[in-house]
């Protein structure tokens, strides 16, 4: 990727659009939001490819994030807690919670942070 700099951030172009990235948000989207969303939706994907491999069946995931940054270091993003919600019809608790374990593992995002920003999930199955 090949960023430039605009007047208020910068921006790329890639095959599906631009995006542009700038620490004043009617500019762009925000770096944090970036990372929220990167880890936020390499988890639902990894999720989704894990229940279906389990064989369970699921309609809809959502997911909520809530992020806690520090403003005493350069506003650091400390902890992104994930909240899943679920839509299935007879989805088994413990295998979903078997599924959020195996997500955690094998998203690539979330392994990419461990150890410098804290990562919690939890679930609900409507």
């Amino acid at each position: 990727m090949n960023f430039t700099m605009k007047e208020n951030g910068f921006t790329t172009d890639l095959p599906y659009g631009m995006l542009d990235v700038s620490g004043n948000e009617e500019h762009g989207y925000r770096p944090y939001q970036l990372l929220t969303a990167s880890i936020a939706v390499c988890s639902g994907g990894v999720l989704r490819s894990v229940l279906n491999k389990m064989r369970l069946s699921f309609e809809d995931i959502a997911i909520e994030t809530e992020v806690e940054r520090n403003e005493q270091e350069a506003n650091r993003v400390e902890k992104i807690h994930m909240h899943f919600k679920i839509t299935g019809s007879d989805l088994d608790e413990k295998k979903v919670h078997k599924a959020m374990e195996l997500t955690r593992k094998n998203c690539s995002m979330v392994q990419s942070v461990l150890g410098s920003i804290e990562i919690t999930e939890t679930f609900e199955i409507n």
